[in-house]
């Protein structure tokens, strides 16, 4: 089964989804800062305490109105994504109106909207303004909160947590903001299926209480509107809303390691490291450091012309692109420096993120690059206040912030007026070195040895941000590869059972990102596949095998399989239906590996080689003996990529045991992708021809 889920990849990389096209051109060098004139919004508050900002623009027939609730961050512990959810509940309909009558009410008009944990927006032409003011305060006053919609949006919320729990990306990304904040910090905390699972609408009722009030309420109004017209809307459909007071807590500030040190968590199957080195900071928005803060983040990782680019990606090409960030806040924020990079690089790149901190922690950058970066903030500044929405964002940072009337207009003077010297300053202050934390999600037994030699202490994590034992991530060998194998057949029915299976035909859905696209597959023995997807009852993407030759199609293009390519090469060592009946006739070599833990459990690796030469890593479940992942390496269309197929969901058909659910998560030099594949039914020796193949 696990070939059919490459066929996919491939399909969809030959249609370009995978493609990414690179200007390595320069823009022309900016001009002088521009003159930047901010008028104020009209403000006004209601009697229930709602801020109310009015932003004139009449240039365009149309006003759009968000509404934002400023609570801070909320801590949610064991019900993490909670939060999520209770802004999902909100767009599923109104006490009075279901969500199919609530979304045609403002698609009929042509009406944009959406809530959200934090509020919600609506964008309209200015004749249809007011009815969707109204839907916008039906839905935020009156939910309608039916067990129904929880229960969709919390499974759905769970199906896309099995696939970004799995993602190399989203653990380090999770486990670095727990280790940098705590796990048990608001903002160190992630939600996870366990948590996700904990969740009842009763919580999500609690949640929706308590904090979408019109407490620390802020309606911003902006467009086609007088500001005494945009006052009376106000008060006709917010001003009677009551609520509790959200009280904005107080979140402790945390320390930095004493001493730099690697935190690693091991992916068994990353064919890539994500590296990020990060350090908690006090950086308010009015802080006297604030602007040079952005120009030192801009110059070290802000693009394509920063040092860790030009460093990591352009001399040493071990990344796709290496970047830094950093934010201002009234909480503690974090300084980050990333990149994802070859296991084999992975040392040498921690080197190089940490050589360029230091570059500019002790080197004075060039007058000409300091001038070349603030033209840049010039003209991004200037271009987003041309938005109104965005000056009205303005207002309501200045008073959630506390921050000067005249913040905004002064902010290009106070970028303009930051020296090389307060970039060496504020490097050295913020942008740690000696004392920070170096996160690494990766194959830890491809690149702890790398990593201990650089002299850092290396303590070790799992996806949960839990210390593990290095004893956990390097068990050696405890079955042999024909015990292995044996347990594995046994387990999805049994030797006999498998040969008398001589096809087979599975129908399903494929999920890529919030897409689902139909599909079909089926395989003769020996070494037939078909896999065909379609949409609105078209054929889009088909690829096809027929024991000698194959081809891929896409939108009516024909592209044949090349002879001694991947795809040739894979086929040619199949010999069956399952490819695992076949292993100990003498054609493979088969090699134990480390007993690693796959979603948590004891896992055998297995390495396959083929007599073409191609090579898979298998895993399989110590105890129930079935495959639960495995990992291949393919070129196509001149890119190399990384396949690692997660299987799960067994169930019977017949008197065998198949995986419902197929996994896909495809790394390449572009980034990495996520597919789904969902089955919904299987035929065994039926439904298949050789006809199918041609």
């Amino acid at each position: 089964m696990r070939k059919i889920i490459l066929l996919a990849a491939s399909a969809l990389l030959v249609s370009g989804s995978f493609a990414q096209t690179i200007n390595r051109t320069h823009p022309p060098k900016p001009g002088p800062a521009p003159e930047i004139k901010l008028d104020n919004p009209a403000v006004f508050q209601l009697k229930n305490g709602i801020k109310v900002l009015v932003v004139e623009n009449h240039k365009v027939p149309s006003i759009s109105a968000s509404y934002f609730v400023y609570t801070g961050p909320i801590k949610e512990g064991e019900k993490a994504g909670v939060m999520n959810l209770m802004g999902g509940m909100l767009n599923e309909g109104t006490q009075t109106m279901s969500k199919a009558a609530f979304d045609q009410a403002a698609e009929q008009d042509g009406t944009s909207i959406n809530l959200n944990s934090s509020g919600g927006y609506i964008s309209a032409l200015n004749r249809y303004f007011e009815k969707g003011l109204s839907l916008l305060a039906d839905g935020l006053q009156n939910p309608a909160m039916q067990q129904a919609a929880f229960d969709k949006l919390k499974s759905q919320s769970l199906s896309g947590l099995k696939i970004a729990e799995k993602s190399i990306n989203t653990i380090a990304q999770n486990v670095t903001g727990a280790l940098a904040y705590g796990k048990t910090s608001p903002l160190g905390e992630f939600e996870t299926s366990a948590s996700i699972k904990s969740i009842q609408l009763a919580d999500v009722k609690s949640y929706y209480n308590k904090y979408i009030t019109p407490s620390s309420g802020y309606l911003t109004i902006v467009g086609d509107i007088q500001p005494k017209e945009a006052q009376k809307l106000a008060e006709k459909y917010f001003a009677n809303w009551k609520g509790a007071s959200v009280t904005v807590a107080k979140v402790l500030p945390v320390d930095n390691p004493a001493k730099t040190e690697i935190d690693l968590v091991d992916v068994p199957t990353a064919v890539q490291s994500v590296i990020n080195v990060t350090n908690v900071i006090s950086l308010p928005l009015d802080s006297k450091d604030y602007f040079a803060a952005l120009i030192a983040n801009q110059i070290l990782g802000g693009g394509a012309d920063a040092y860790l680019f030009k460093d990591l990606r352009e001399k040493h090409g071990y990344t796709y692109g290496a970047y830094s960030s950093i934010a201002g806040g009234i909480h503690q924020t974090r300084f980050n420096a990333s990149a994802s990079v070859r296991n084999a690089v992975t040392d040498s790149s921690v080197l190089l993120l940490l050589d360029n901190i230091q570059k500019l922690r002790s080197e004075k950058v060039s007058e000409d690059l300091l001038k070349d970066t603030k033209a840049v903030f010039n003209g991004n500044f200037a271009l987003g206040t041309e938005n109104p929405s965005r000056i009205a964002g303005f207002a309501r940072n200045i008073m959630i912030y506390n921050l000067p009337e005249d913040y905004y207009r002064n902010y290009l003077q106070k970028i303009n007026a930051v020296t090389a010297a307060d970039v060496q300053r504020v490097a050295g202050k913020y942008f740690n070195h000696d004392n920070t934390r170096i996160v690494i999600a990766g194959k830890a037994d491809s690149i702890l040895p790398g990593l201990k030699k650089l002299g850092f202490p290396v303590k070790l994590y799992d996806n949960d941000a839990n210390p593990v034992l290095v004893s956990d991530i390097n068990q050696g060998p405890t079955a042999s590869a024909e015990t292995i194998i044996n347990h594995y057949l046994s387990a999805i029915g049994g030797k006999e059972h498998l040969a008398k299976i001589k096809s087979i035909a599975g129908t399903g859905n494929m999920k890529i990102q919030t897409m689902e696209i139909p599909f079909i597959t089926k395989k003769m023995a020996p070494n037939l596949e078909l896999m065909e997807m379609s949409m609105n009852g078209k054929v889009v993407s088909k690829s096809v095998f027929d024991g000698k030759a194959g081809y891929q199609e896409q939108m009516g293009q024909k592209k044949a399989f090349e002879p001694g390519s991947d795809e040739i090469k894979k086929y040619g060592d199949m010999k069956g239906v399952f490819e695992q009946a076949f292993y100990q006739d003498g054609s493979y070599k088969l090699a134990t590996g480390k007993t690693t833990k796959i979603n948590g459990s004891d896992a055998y690796q297995l390495s396959v080689t083929g007599a073409s030469g191609n090579k898979s890593v298998e895993y399989y479940d110590v105890k129930s003996g079935l495959l639960v992942q495995s990992e291949s390496t393919v070129t196509s269309n001149g890119q190399t990529m990384t396949m690692r197929s997660a299987y799960s969901d067994y169930k019977k058909v017949g008197d065998v045991l198949l995986p419902y659910n197929q996994t896909l998560t495809v790394s390449s030099a572009a980034g990495e992708q996520v597919l789904e594949m969902v089955y919904t039914d299987f035929k065994l020796n039926e439904g298949v021809s050789a006809e199918d193949f041609k």
